[in-house]
């Protein structure tokens, strides 16, 4: 016997509710056998209804003739008989009692009758509780099961046979892991045992497991616990009520993906595209994409895009890959067999990136399979690397802005057991989407950049390093910002009798507008520079120059030197003052008096006319060095000075590395001019 059915026969069991009555009849109708519930159901004592007739102790005379020929009947044929009959009570009431009497015999072969009663009242409760308990078990939509002391299943209800996927009547004697393997079934089975010896339910548990079971190919269920106890505390084992959660757990996890599909999404908007460079941008991409969507992530674009070409397959069916980016979520030897950033490839028409430019779709496989590798990877070893690490799933998409294919976004999976799947399709083409209007842009910038780069630095005049009596270095250095690219000139012209103009200057505005501005006003300064006019009037009729051109409005610092005279005289149209160096004294910022820049109208500057000897220099810049949006303008003029002092003895080079070394930086929003002027003896 299991020790957990040692109470067994303890009052409080479904008889003693019942509470049955047994009375032994002879065959003259003598009560020979009275029960103890016999006494609490007619109300008579053992010493009181032993030896009396049955028939005149309990039934009233009007229904003492039925009873007797029931009784007579069941002698003579040792029958049986079951009914319903009114019984007179000790206390003189009467009541239904539901009886159940059979004719038997003893050893010596004389007959007697059992008789078997209970309170009709009793019974019915008895019996209606019964039908609603098996109405209730039978059609709840709820599955309910009873386990054994040894954790099988004694019966379940038909809802939990359709949960289980097995019909009713094969459950009984079977484990839980017999009926349903794919789940946890020793984490479970734990719980029911701690349910048996504590007795303390355990309610809403969770189970998950893949079948192919329903149309889901999961099955999520919560299931609670209960152990079964008989009146007398006698446990009779476990009761289990399960509920198959699957849709709300399929409807749960659909919310979190999106939920997580958006927070990817904007992740995606703050991180893709803060700066207009392409190889920055495709970075951001990926490593989006390797914070929420695969384990390895690699941008690539087609190498035409990159100047800015029509991007395509080429004729043969294959495409030219420039590699961007490409990142991982974790330390692997699987990034070693990516294409770098910077480096070109050539892949095949049988290749899968291939295959998604030429076709404009993604490209995915769910499993990777035998040979998959070989036309995802770049070789036949980065195809055993990939192999090695794990990569088991793959996804291209196309990066298309515009209506213009430019590349792939390339994910794989190696740490994440999960396959690619429709929801990681979608998440995918929306980051590749987002992305290649950011990346497209990043490109366009770069070449208009470039392009007004090269505009500029092909207006800028090549000067020579020795000029009479000077020796001249200069710097151009332009914005970061693809959109900051200026109109910053500087130049150094001959003049008649030896004497040489200076001049740096800075148009307002950016791009490529800009940089044409400052080569028509650099070629006026030069077409008016040789008629020797004094740094003021110049400056006049370069305003008047400047007016013409429309919405331009430029800064410019203009001066002669005349090495004859060792003299210096400069000009300014609202352009920063140059600093003069002098040997064995500190650098001093020269005071000229600026007249408001070209393109106002109505200039009237005055000049400041110096000494400027043989190893004096004069540094000549434009605001680029000097300005940012945080300091003041004569504190970044100390700097200025400071950093000069610092390189007290230099040459007109050194000089120039020197500031923008130190200073450039600082101005790098915008385009940095420097032009250094050191006089020297001048030779006969």
């Amino acid at each position: 016997m299991h020790p957990a059915q040692s109470a067994a026969g303890a009052p409080g069991t479904l008889l003693d509710r019942l509470a049955v009555a047994a009375v032994v009849l002879d065959p003259h109708g003598r009560i020979v056998l009275w029960s103890p519930e016999a006494e609490g159901l007619f109300g008579y004592t053992a010493e009181e209804a032993l030896g009396r007739h049955a028939i005149s102790l309990l039934a009233d005379p009007e229904h003492q003739d039925r009873v007797s020929s029931v009784f007579a009947q069941i002698m003579d044929h040792h029958g049986t008989w079951a009914g319903v009959f009114p019984i007179r009570h000790k206390n003189g009431t009467t009541r239904l009692v539901e009886f159940r009497d059979m004719g038997l015999e003893n050893e010596q072969g004389r007959p007697f009758v059992l008789a078997l009663a209970a309170d009709q009242y009793t019974v019915r409760t008895v019996e209606r509780e019964r039908a609603l308990a098996v109405k209730l078990i039978d059609q709840s939509p709820i599955g309910l099961a009873v386990f054994d002391h040894d954790l099988r299943y004694v019966s379940v209800n038909q809802a939990l046979a359709r949960i289980n996927g097995l019909r009713a009547e094969a459950h009984p004697g079977k484990r839980l892991g017999e009926v349903l393997p794919f789940l946890d079934t020793e984490a479970i089975e734990d719980t029911m045992r701690q349910v048996l010896t504590t007795g303390t339910p355990v309610l809403d548990q969770r189970s998950l497991g893949h079948t192919r079971l329903g149309r889901h190919g999961v099955l999520a269920l919560s299931a609670s616990y209960y152990r079964l106890e008989d009146p007398g505390d006698s446990v009779l084992g476990l009761a289990v009520s399960v509920v198959d959660i699957t849709e709300q757990h399929l409807a749960a996890a659909a919310a979190q993906r999106a939920q997580h599909r958006l927070a990817v999404i904007a992740d995606a908007s703050a991180r893709i595209g803060t700066a207009l460079d392409l190889y920055q941008t495709a970075a951001e991409l990926a490593d989006v994409a390797v914070a929420g969507l695969a384990d390895i992530a690699a941008v690539d674009v087609l190498d035409s895009v990159i100047p800015g070409r029509h991007a395509g397959p080429d004729a043969e069916g294959g495409a030219l890959f420039r590699a961007l980016a490409v990142a991982a979520a974790v330390p692997t030897e699987a990034l070693a067999a990516a294409d770098q950033a910077g480096e070109i490839a050539r892949y095949g028409s049988d290749r899968l990136v291939t295959r998604c430019v030429r076709t404009g779709q993604p490209v995915h496989i769910a499993r990777i399979g035998p040979g998959d590798l070989a036309c995802i990877a770049r070789d036949a070893d980065s195809a055993e690397t990939l192999a090695r690490v794990g990569v088991h799933t793959y996804l291209a998409v196309p990066l298309v802005a515009r209506g213009e294919i430019l590349g792939v976004l390339d994910l794989k999976r190696f740490r994440n057991a999960q396959a690619f799947d429709g929801d990681d399709l979608l998440l995918a083409t929306d980051l590749a989407a987002r992305a290649a209007v950011a990346i497209d842009n990043a490109r366009w910038y770069q070449h208009a950049r470039d392009t007004a780069l090269t505009l500029q630095r092909s207006l800028l005049p090549r000067p020579p390093n020795r000029m009479p009596g000077l020796t001249l270095a200069s710097r151009y250095l332009p914005a970061d910002a693809a959109d900051e690219i200026g109109g910053d000139w500087y130049d150094a012209i001959t003049l008649p009798g030896g004497k040489t103009a200076l001049t740096v200057g800075d148009v307002m505005g950016s791009g490529i507008p800009a940089a044409a501005t400052m080569g028509r006003l650099r070629t006026a300064l030069a077409t008016l520079a040789p008629l020797d006019l004094p740094p003021g009037e110049l400056l006049r009729h370069l305003d008047t120059i400047t007016e013409n051109l429309g919405q331009s409005i430029a800064t410019c610092m203009y001066g002669v030197y005349d090495p004859r005279t060792a003299r210096c005289c400069l000009a300014s149209a609202g352009h920063l003052p140059p600093v003069l160096l002098r040997p064995g004294r500190s650098p001093e910022v020269v005071d000229v008096a600026p007249a408001p820049p070209l393109g106002v109208g109505g200039l009237s500057a005055v000049a400041a006319d110096f000494d400027f000897r043989p190893g004096d220099a004069l540094v000549m810049y434009t605001d680029g060095l000097v300005e940012t949006r945080d300091a003041d303008i004569e504190q970044r003029l100390a700097v200025l000075v400071q950093t000069l002092a610092e390189a007290d003895g230099a040459s007109a080079e050194e000089l120039c590395d020197h500031m923008v070394r130190e200073l450039g930086s600082t101005g790098a929003h915008d385009d940095i001019a420097v032009l250094v002027a050191r006089a020297d003896a001048l030779e006969p």
